[in-house]
């Protein structure tokens, strides 16, 4: 199954259901079929997902750290989609919808 974020200030967001299911939830939001962000909770939306960005980024430097300079690990590192990558769409769409006064749905 796929999750499709829709909002009148910006194109469609499909995601795999693994993914979107856990986004919705970094945005305090309980993944099912459908559901919405108001205009209202936009602004708490963008601040979970960058601050679950920055914990994931954190959580990979440390582990880095630990393991060294393993040239190995390194390249798998760089090969692995990273939440940023996933969430950087959603949240401009949802600025743009903060912007022009529109709420964002998703639905399955």
């Amino acid at each position: 199954m796929l999750y499709k974020f829709k909002s009148r200030a910006a194109a469609d967001l499909i995601m795999l259901e693994p993914h979107g299911r856990q986004i919705v939830s970094i945005m305090g939001k309980t993944p099912g079929a459908s559901g919405i962000v108001t205009v209202a909770q936009i602004p708490a939306a963008i601040a979970a997902l960058e601050a679950a960005v920055a914990d994931e980024e954190a959580r990979v430097q440390a582990q880095a750290a630990e393991e060294g300079d393993d040239a190995d690990a390194a390249e798998q590192r760089k090969d692995a989609v990273r939440l940023r990558q996933r969430v950087v769409p959603l949240i401009e769409m949802l600025k743009r919808s903060a912007a022009a006064d529109v709420d964002v749905v998703w639905g399955v």
